[in-house]
């Protein structure tokens, strides 16, 4: 992943609106979910959520897919493993990190 492909997924996670939806989209898996089903989950008017979708869309962390009269918004799974593994990239040194005893925290 390039650097301006980081900085624009960075910059689009970096609402909380925007990564509310992207955690909800994580979570819904292949399936996804259409911006009415976001709505209501988010209370926020549909405008604005059609905004912050197009941010995702556009940072490549977004898929739109038109499935009869609905869209259908899902996580790219494959840029948010690639944001990841770049954010990772360089831990330790390059050497084998090694996970707390809890799973969550690099320990270096």
């Amino acid at each position: 992943m390039e650097s301006t492909q980081v900085v624009q997924a960075l910059a689009a996670l970096a609402h909380p609106l925007r990564l509310e939806v992207f955690r909800a989209l994580v979570v819904s898996g292949q399936s996804g979910l259409t911006p009415g089903v976001i709505q209501e989950a988010t209370g926020v008017p549909p405008a604005t959520l059609s905004f912050h979708l197009k941010e995702l869309a556009n940072s490549g962390l977004v898929t739109q897919e038109r499935a009869s009269r609905n869209l259908i918004y899902r996580a790219e799974y494959d840029s948010m493993n690639a944001l990841l593994g770049y954010l990772t990239d360089n831990c330790c040194q390059g050497a084998a990190c090694a996970v707390d005893a809890t799973g969550d925290a690099c320990q270096c």
